[in-house]
């Protein structure tokens, strides 16, 4: 199952959202006659992976939603609409409201000083990261993780600031290849517009904050605080919670680096920790 703490039977197509849609799909399949394997060529995966989404025991990509819509007579752009029901499936509970907020926030701000946030991740390094927990749907999370980062490349991109305390950067997550293909992912981030990243430098003193926690901005409506912590996360809306993140958040700018200072420092740990 893929959501661990939820009692549900996966092979009831009314379930979950996830079940359905892998319901959906294998409906839509037989109705065609056509065999796992076939099928499985024409959304380029394999066909393991196909009875694994008919059976609502893997998440889909957006690719296959969007694959199935073509393939299937008047499916009328169904599975596309029915995929971020799915996807939201493969989220703990509690996560889900912040990834509904995420994905209809205009700007998100982020400071960790452990890892690379999940929303700007590899999918190595979320792999790597995510492994750590020993969690038995590594696959979905994984593929959770990575889909949400789609609003960094759609027509109009939340724009995206990362604070992150240097030692992130040396902090080996996976291996040297997995830590300079994330760098080089957070270099890349930095050098395109709206987004930018800014480094804290380690001058020998702490900060003053050791929990992540991140701000969401909305076209309308206020500002909401997402703290993330262990062993779950939490939304805060009150206005002065608001205000104490946005506090928060200004005095970590002030102690980074600008964002072309924190450039070359991407550059120069590429160079010296992972070439």
């Amino acid at each position: 199952m893929t959501v661990e703490d939820e009692n549900v039977d996966p092979s009831d197509p009314y379930a979950s959202p996830l079940a359905h849609f892998g319901s959906e799909v294998k409906l839509e399949r037989e109705r065609l006659d056509l065999k796992r394997p076939e099928f499985a060529k024409k959304v380029s995966c394999s066909p393991s992976l196909v009875a694994k989404i008919e059976t609502g025991n893997r998440v889909p990509g957006l690719e296959f939603a969007e694959a199935c819509d073509q393939i299937f007579p008047h499916a009328n752009g169904r599975f596309v609409r029915l995929w971020p029901l799915a996807l939201r499936y493969a989220f703990p509970p509690w996560f889900r409201r912040y990834a509904e907020l995420e994905w209809v926030a205009s700007a998100v701000r982020m400071f960790n000083p452990q890892l690379v946030p999940g929303l700007v991740q590899t999918e190595e390094y979320a792999r790597a990261v995510l492994r750590t927990a020993r969690p038995t749907n590594l696959d979905d999370l994984v593929t959770a993780r990575i889909e949400r980062q789609r609003i960094l490349t759609r027509d109009t991109p939340t724009k995206v600031w990362i604070i992150l305390d240097v030692g992130v950067l040396t902090r080996t997550v996976g291996n040297k290849e997995v830590m300079r293909g994330q760098l080089t992912r957070l270099r890349d981030l930095a050098e395109t517009p709206p987004h930018r990243v800014q480094i804290i430098p380690d001058k020998g003193r702490h900060h003053g904050w050791a929990s992540p926690f991140g701000m969401l901005s909305f076209p309308e409506g206020k500002d909401v605080v997402h703290v993330d912590g262990f062993p779950k996360g939490y939304l805060l809306a009150e206005a002065d919670d608001v205000q104490s993140g946005n506090d928060a958040y200004d005095l970590l700018n002030a102690l980074a680096l600008s964002p072309d200072e924190s450039a070359p420092v991407i550059d120069s740990i590429i160079k010296d920790h992972y070439s």
